[in-house]
């Protein structure tokens, strides 16, 4: 347990989260690890705040400006590089963690050969035997990254250690080297996806990626970018699963690609005639931008 760990967390707008995030993260057993708190421009006194809370006992760094997930993130990579770091932990500032969680990833990363991110069992924060993540795979028929089990309860799944293909950006553990050589995360997503993209990308030149059910932390499901179906939500996922089924059209025949694009179009079609009867303007024209951006 001598890899130095830099966890890192990502605040926008979200104080009262952040400190409580640290405040579980101060009790964990791991010995050798550094917090680092990355302002995204919230622009409400947030950057003073997390200072004055955090008495000087972490890094607080301040990105300069709100340019998404990815880019904040990659601001905090980038500190923890310049310092030596070893791994670095990228985990939700809305969540909260079980003591031992770092020690089972850091254990899956050292155990298994040619791993360039480890990932745990994430659960419902507000009802603690309701799985949101258990485990993921990247569904190439569909282009997006699919939670194993996600909404069953826990009595119902049997847990298990895996090798698996999608590790969600509110928990991953990753090998510096791995950064060094291929890059931080893709920032062209702004929100969503950015994630998925990291892990394809890493297979591709041959890394692996382990869940282990062991490492345990507690998700406030939505609260950093409201719930699935926002408007925000809406417009974003729309806008970046069709950047990413350009970006890796490769991995399908033409045909299939053909077929992924017409049902893709009908589906989203279908929605937007929903929100519109059901009154839902907003939802309706967050679905018209996502699909008119420019990939």
């Amino acid at each position: 347990m001598d890899k130095k760990v830099f966890i890192i967390l990502l605040n926008y707008k979200g104080v009262t989260d952040t400190l409580e995030a640290v405040a579980s993260l101060e009790n964990i057993n791991y010995p050798c690890y550094e917090i680092v708190i990355v302002d995204n421009d919230s622009k409400d006194g947030s950057l003073d705040l997390l200072k004055e809370a955090t008495f000087e006992k972490h890094h607080v760094i301040s990105s300069g400006r709100n340019g998404g997930f990815a880019f904040g993130n990659n601001v905090g990579i980038e500190y923890a590089l310049n310092k030596g770091a070893d791994y670095v932990l990228l985990i939700n500032n809305d969540t909260t963690v079980e003591k031992d969680f770092l020690n089972h990833l850091v254990d899956s990363m050292e155990a298994k050969e040619n791993v360039a991110i480890t990932t745990g069992l994430i659960l419902n924060y507000y009802d603690k035997l309701k799985i949101w993540y258990d485990g993921g795979e990247i569904r190439w028929d569909k282009f997006y990254g699919y939670h194993t089990n996600e909404g069953k309860r826990l009595n119902d799944v049997t847990l298990k250690e895996k090798e698996i293909t999608f590790a969600t950006g509110c928990l991953m553990l990753i090998d510096c080297n791995v950064i060094k050589k291929l890059g931080p995360l893709p920032e062209e997503y702004f929100m969503y996806y950015e994630d998925v993209d990291f892990c394809a990308k890493i297979q591709e030149n041959g890394y692996k990626i382990f869940y282990n059910p062991k490492s345990i932390i507690y998700h406030k499901i939505g609260a950093a970018s409201g719930e699935s179906e926002s408007p925000f939500a809406i417009e974003w996922n729309t806008r970046n699963r069709l950047r990413f089924m350009k970006k890796y059209k490769h991995k399908l025949t033409s045909l299939k690609y053909l077929r992924l694009n017409i049902f893709f179009y009908t589906t989203r079609g279908i929605k937007l005639i929903e929100y519109i009867f059901k009154g839902r303007n907003d939802k309706a024209k967050a679905l018209i931008k996502g699909l008119k951006v420019r990939r």
